[in-house]
């Protein structure tokens, strides 16, 4: 087997990985909107193995000095642009995962302060942040 033709199939092992990355991103989306932790958990722990995978292959493009000229003569271009959409894509929609998850905590926040609020006014205190605490010890829970 060549060189080019081994490269050629570690590309297309690297556009299937990002692929792959591209759907767990849409299904940790769907996850994030029905606050299903379990499944977030579990799909948590897939992305992270294959963002592992990508790395490790990432490294291997790295070290290869065959890879690196036929790269810098053109020899992947098409490939390897189809990968950067995809990448780019991926990282837009990681970055949506995030502000839903933001807005999770602030939702979380704001539902922590009405409690607090509820619970017993006389014993809320401020912390140095500005942010409530207090009162809910004696239901056992923990904010």
């Amino acid at each position: 087997m060549s060189t080019e033709s081994s490269h050629l199939s570690l590309i297309e092992k690297q556009l299937t990985q990002l692929e792959q990355l591209e759907i767990i991103i849409d299904t940790e989306k769907d996850i994030l909107q029905q606050q299903d932790p379990e499944k977030l958990i579990e799909i948590t722990e897939k992305k992270n193995q294959l963002l592992l995978a990508i790395q490790t292959l990432d490294q291997q493009f790295e070290q290869s000095i065959t890879f690196k000229k036929e790269k810098s003569q053109g020899v992947f271009k098409g490939l390897l642009e189809t990968i950067e959409d995809t990448l780019l894509r991926c990282k837009e929609k990681n970055h949506v995962n995030g502000q839903v998850i933001a807005h999770s905590q602030l939702a979380v926040e704001r539902m922590k302060t009405s409690l607090l609020q509820n619970h017993n006014k006389s014993s809320m205190t401020y912390d140095s942040k500005g942010k409530t605490s207090g009162g809910l010890s004696s239901l056992g829970i923990k904010a």
